[in-house]
């Protein structure tokens, strides 16, 4: 597959000049098996007083502004080429994800995993508990793998995607009630579905790009250049695995992974403060493309 090309734009404007406070930026893909940054550029306009650039516990790419200016707006451009190569999800069946719910850790996994198997989110009348076993069997006989596929797929197929942009994201529970939420939403439904089952999993979030050689597909969360959200549940002896329940997919084929938090309020792509009067924030415009291709030379950092 050839490198995919990042451009992710965000500006901010106001009616008059205003100071900024801290902006902190999680826009940068992560580094692993199979996705890997060949290049990049990160351009800021007013130019920072201070950039820098740290991991977080989780080894996630933070960027950290400071400004000592004042201006009518603010932008934001990062741009990124990655090289990416998911393996087929197809193979997941074949290996040792198919062994038998429920998920049995051993010791070493239950001492890390612990945070990522507790439940987040209130759910004082097990509503996401109880929903999640309707997809286990009658005589509960059922792999991992299948088990997860079915609550992902059951996602995408028994509730509708709204856009929504909103800030924040729907407690699982009110996702439930409604019948409907954004990615976001869906995938926080998935991990805390999961974490009702006894299984570790975290949220990730990054960038949505369907395959070039398909068409687009007409649902918004599906379009070939936009951010994303989505699940990851970890097996035994397979590893972290990625659910796309807005979709109902498996496998990382289309999704460029950015940020994977235990808590969604960790994976904001670009967050920061203003120093002025709230009726002085005109609203935020966002830009997502992804193309196939390289970056141009003058822009790989």
């Amino acid at each position: 597959m050839p490198p995919l090309t990042i451009r992710h734009v965000t500006t901010y404007r106001y009616q008059r000049p205003v100071g900024f406070g801290e902006h902190r930026m999680m826009l940068r893909p992560r580094d692993s098996q199979d996705q890997k940054v060949i290049g990049s550029s990160l351009a800021i306009t007013p130019k920072p007083a201070s950039l820098d650039f740290v991991q977080d516990r989780f080894g996630n790419h933070v960027g950290i502004a400071l400004f000592g200016s004042r201006a009518k707006e603010l932008r934001f451009e990062s741009t990124v080429c990655v090289d990416h190569a998911p393996s087929d999800p197809a193979s997941l069946d074949r290996t040792d994800a198919t062994m038998a719910f429920p998920a049995l850790y051993s010791d070493d996994e239950l001492s890390e995993l612990l945070p990522a198997i507790a439940r987040q989110t209130p759910d004082p009348g097990d509503e996401i508990g109880t929903w999640a076993r309707q997809f286990l069997p009658a005589n509960g006989a059922i792999s991992l793998f299948e088990l997860l596929s079915r609550l992902s797929q059951g996602i995408n197929h028994g509730f509708s995607y709204r856009r929504r942009e909103a800030k924040g994201i729907q407690e699982p529970v009110e996702t439930l009630r409604l019948g409907h939420g954004s990615c976001r939403d869906f995938a926080l439904l998935m991990i805390e579905a999961a974490r009702a089952l006894g299984l570790a999993a975290r949220f990730a979030s990054g960038y949505l790009a369907l395959p070039f050689d398909q068409p687009e597909e007409p649902t918004s969360c599906s379009s070939r250049g936009s951010t994303h959200a989505w699940a990851q549940i970890y097996l035994p002896r397979a590893g972290w695995v990625d659910f796309d329940p807005t979709s109902g997919s498996v496998g990382k084929l289309g999704l460029v992974t950015v940020a994977v938090v235990h808590d969604p309020i960790h994976a904001l792509p670009l967050h920061g403060t203003f120093m002025g009067r709230q009726s002085d924030c005109l609203g935020m415009e966002v830009q997502v493309s992804v193309t196939s291709g390289l970056l141009q030379p003058d822009a790989i950092g």
